[in-house]
């Protein structure tokens, strides 16, 4: 089932993609999508994951936790330098030549795909060992992929040549080949190193939470939607913590 789940993870990624192609005013969804991405990831992180990661890490360090969660916000930090931000990225039309916006393009490809390897792997791990908690984390990622399918489809859409659905199609399934890669090691994974893997899963929420879609939210127009966005996603995990 985690793998499946790293699966659907890939989907969101391409309807992003396919929104950009289809909708002439992608803001309102673009926006609606990181306001609940933004409530989701957070109230799951405080209410789900680090609860199971210190659970899991017990007898362990002092310091595991912190340098764990400091190395995924770094991982992310890493890859994410390479990706141009959504908005800059549409104005690239206007300031950029051609060739320059595809170039973006590539490199934004390789660094996403490269970002959700590693996002797929941390999903696998939680849908293992706890369905609920890695179904509502790929709900979160999900719905941050959404604007980064715009983003690699608005820089690539010049592109008419083979490699732009090889990088399409890459970028769609780099999260389902991070499960792969998880599923082929998970048998020999103790417990502690299920506690590590979900702290650095915690960093990279963090790093999303705080330094992608936060920023997003602070700077839209429409701050009632961003509110009402961020509640939504709250209300979801809230909600799922009444089945759990």
């Amino acid at each position: 089932m985690g793998l499946f789940i790293t699966f659907i993870l890939g989907i969101f990624l391409f309807a992003g993609a396919v929104i950009a192609r289809s909708v002439k005013d992608t803001e309102l969804i673009e926006h609606l999508s990181i306001s609940i991405g933004f409530g989701t990831m957070l109230a799951l992180g405080i209410m789900e994951i680090l609860p199971e990661a210190l659970e899991n890490l017990e007898g362990a360090s002092i310091l595991t936790l912190p340098v764990c969660l400091a190395l995924g916000v770094a991982i992310l930090k890493l890859l994410d330098h390479f990706v141009p931000e959504h908005d800059h990225a549409h104005g690239l039309h206007h300031d950029c030549t051609e060739e320059n916006v595809i170039h973006i393009g590539v490199v934004s490809s390789v660094a996403v795909i490269l970002h959700n390897i590693i996002e797929g792997m941390a999903v696998y791990s939680m849908a293992q060992d706890s369905l609920r908690v890695g179904l509502l984390m790929a709900l979160g990622v999900g719905l941050h992929n959404i604007p980064m399918g715009m983003v690699i489809y608005t820089t690539l859409q010049k592109e008419k040549r083979t490699p732009k659905l090889i990088l399409l199609a890459a970028t769609t399934f780099s999260t389902f080949i991070g499960g792969l890669l998880m599923m082929f090691f998970w048998g020999s994974v103790s417990e502690r190193v299920i506690g590590i893997l979900m702290c650095l899963a915690l960093g990279m929420l963090v790093y999303i939470v705080f330094f992608e879609l936060l920023p997003h939210m602070l700077h839209g127009e429409d701050k009632k939607l961003s509110l009402t966005g961020a509640l939504l996603g709250v209300g979801i995990i809230c909600i799922s913590l009444l089945f759990g």
